[in-house]
């Protein structure tokens, strides 16, 4: 789509595939790792889970030098008004001074579809921003090229009060899922809990070929002990 005052500046194909989710231990988020020049893969290790403070995170889709450069202004706003006041920003807070940025700047050829995430005194939270200064709550999120690849995961396993173990392997495999089937994702897969407590790195760099490795081997019940390979191994002959 071309922008308004700068015409052809945001013409040029972006692909990339983010989520998150909010379950009763906090919230997930999930990422490819895949940087794209229109046709050309130019890296498969971009970080996308954008480390805004010690409680909250921003993804990044469209644009990496708009999302990575205004979510760390956001963090340094976040800074001034802890200082000022005294207190941690909510997420709620923290979105809207993201909305409010792309709102000046609408129409200017940002290219900008993010997720905040964090946790404060009211819970967990998962706000969606982009470029045309939308910005919304909900439970779940999927952003980017392969994002209905995601959602077809995401929307027929999710729930709220998953196990945490349940809900980061749901993540992983909805990025797998998107990065096998959208070209325009891949590389990595990047998996953090945010809690209470700030944020942990569940996975922080794990190969999406060896993710395929497992689900396939899962397809044809080459999963448990050795005895159980070998005679699956056997049986497959």
């Amino acid at each position: 789509r071309q922008a308004k005052n700068n015409p052809g500046l945001a013409d040029f194909n972006k692909g990339t595939t983010t989520l998150g989710m909010v379950t009763k231990d906090g919230v997930i988020l999930a990422v490819d790792a895949r940087a794209t020049q229109g046709p050309k893969i130019s890296s498969q290790k971009v970080r996308k889970i954008i480390e805004i403070n010690e409680y909250l995170l921003g993804t990044m889709a469209g644009g990496a030098a708009d999302c990575s450069f205004w979510e760390r202004y956001i963090a340094k706003m976040c800074k001034l008004y802890e200082l000022r006041y005294g207190i941690r920003p909510t997420v709620a807070l923290a979105s809207k001074m993201l909305r409010n940025i792309c709102l000046s700047y609408k129409g200017y050829g940002l290219s900008m579809g993010t997720m905040v995430a964090g946790c404060d005194k009211n819970g967990p939270h998962l706000f969606y921003v982009d470029n045309d200064a939308t910005r919304f709550e909900g439970k779940i999120f999927s952003v980017g090229s392969g994002s209905t690849f995601a959602y077809g995961i995401l929307d027929s396993q999710y729930r709220f009060d998953m196990p945490l173990e349940e809900a980061i392997d749901l993540g992983k495999r909805a990025i797998y899922h998107a990065g096998y089937r959208d070209s325009y994702s891949g590389g990595v897969v990047r998996v953090f809990h945010v809690h209470n407590d700030g944020y942990t790195k569940i996975y922080d760099g794990l190969d999406l070929d060896i993710v395929h490795q497992e689900e396939e081997m899962k397809k044809k019940g080459l999963v448990g002990d050795g005895a159980d390979l070998g005679q699956n191994i056997i049986n497959d002959n």
